[in-house]
């Protein structure tokens, strides 16, 4: 319609009116795109507070998942310690503790990862929609750690673990681990964490049953050693999420997430 308004206007060689025709197809334009670059804008904005509100909730249940590892390598040390002093002979032996606590020694967690939303935006190059420079910086910082995968390994390829579960009889290691062995958790419970593996409790095992396996692991000339190696093994591992740069991510998201209430 405009096309031949200006054609006709063209052919009466009304300039005035071909101007304006002119300006109203450029102020068209300008405002359709203008229309176009706001919905973009306001459909980009809507987009990013969503991905930030998900990728917040990754970073709250890594934050958890944090404070779980930290604190069930404590119960895992300090069981340990507690089964070296009994295998040296530097407390009153008792063949129960000290098949509760060399197994408790034996334990480990897989880390309980919560990385969906980041690596979504890292594998579509939409990163940039995290707005918030400090919650980019948290997130680079918990999903580029080895430190999660480092206390894995160390579980997983635990030469003690490996000695132990040889040397007591299968009936015994399950008796052990349905009576003393983890607690459940609560996923986002911090209260739910606590002494997973550090509380009483009685395997109802026969004190022969208890002497022999005990015995086993005394006969053993490895277990002693190799329970030194995980015992410093798990202190590194612990010295790395109490290290500055590592413990920032419990307490650095926390802190982020009580600031945005």
């Amino acid at each position: 319609m405009i096309l031949r308004r200006v054609i006709d206007h063209f052919r009466k060689q009304e300039w005035t009116a071909i101007v304006i025709d002119f300006l109203i197809v450029v102020l068209g334009v300008f405002v359709g795109i203008q229309v176009s670059n706001w919905n973009a804008a306001r459909l980009a904005d809507r987009e990013s507070r969503v991905v930030s509100a998900q990728l917040i909730e990754d970073l709250q249940a890594e934050a958890w998942n944090f404070q779980y590892l930290l604190e069930y390598s404590d119960d895992v040390l300090k069981s340990a310690e507690l089964a070296l002093a009994a295998l040296e002979g530097r407390v009153a032996r008792n063949d129960e503790q000290l098949l509760i606590n060399a197994y408790r020694a034996t334990q480990y967690r897989e880390p309980r990862r919560r990385r969906s939303t980041y690596d979504e935006l890292i594998s579509t190059g939409e990163f940039g929609l995290i707005r918030d420079r400090e919650l980019r910086d948290l997130a680079i910082k918990v999903y580029t750690t080895a430190m999660f995968d480092n206390i894995r390994q160390e579980g997983a390829s635990s030469k003690y673990r490996e000695a132990f579960r040889m040397d007591i009889p299968i009936d015994v290691q399950r008796a052990v681990a349905a009576a003393c062995g983890d607690r459940t958790v609560v996923p986002g419970d911090y209260n739910s964490i606590a002494d997973q593996l550090d509380y009483p409790c009685a395997t109802k095992l026969p004190p022969e049953t208890l002497r022999e396996a005990a015995a086993a692991l005394e006969a053993d000339p490895q277990i002693a050693r190799l329970l030194r190696l995980r015992i410093i093994n798990i202190d590194t591992r612990r010295g790395d999420m109490l290290a500055p740069i590592n413990k920032d991510i419990g307490e650095g998201i926390r802190a982020y997430v009580e600031r945005q209430r």
